[in-house]
């Protein structure tokens, strides 16, 4: 076992580095302006991101990152208070195989 000191001290000097993570179709995303939950009621999408400034989601939909953009903030809460995730996300921003409505390739990648 540590001692207090020891610990904070270890808080202290630990780096703070954000978080990058591999997109489908753009590679290497640094999530510093994101903010990320979590998902575990949903058995499609494990993990949401969100950026307001760029209106950009990132999502990990069975363990690959997607990124969609011009994504409303209004759409990212809908996303994350529907009953089903998994549903609203088929139905509403991922749509068929083509792209959906929010394909980045269709609207233009954020920059980052």
């Amino acid at each position: 076992m540590i001692g207090a000191a020891t610990f904070i001290a270890l808080l202290l000097t630990a780096g703070f580095g954000s978080e990058t993570v591999e997109v489908r179709k753009r590679g290497a995303v640094d999530l510093a302006t994101y903010e990320c939950r979590d998902t575990p009621r949903s058995t499609l999408i494990q993990r949401a991101c969100y950026d307001p400034a760029q209106a950009s989601m990132i999502v990990s939909v069975r363990g690959t990152y997607v990124q969609y953009c011009d994504l409303s903030p209004a759409t990212f809460d809908a996303l994350m208070a529907a009953p089903s995730m998994g549903q609203f996300f088929r139905r509403n921003v991922a749509g068929d195989e083509l792209g959906g409505r929010y394909e980045c390739r269709v609207r233009g990648m954020p920059r980052h």
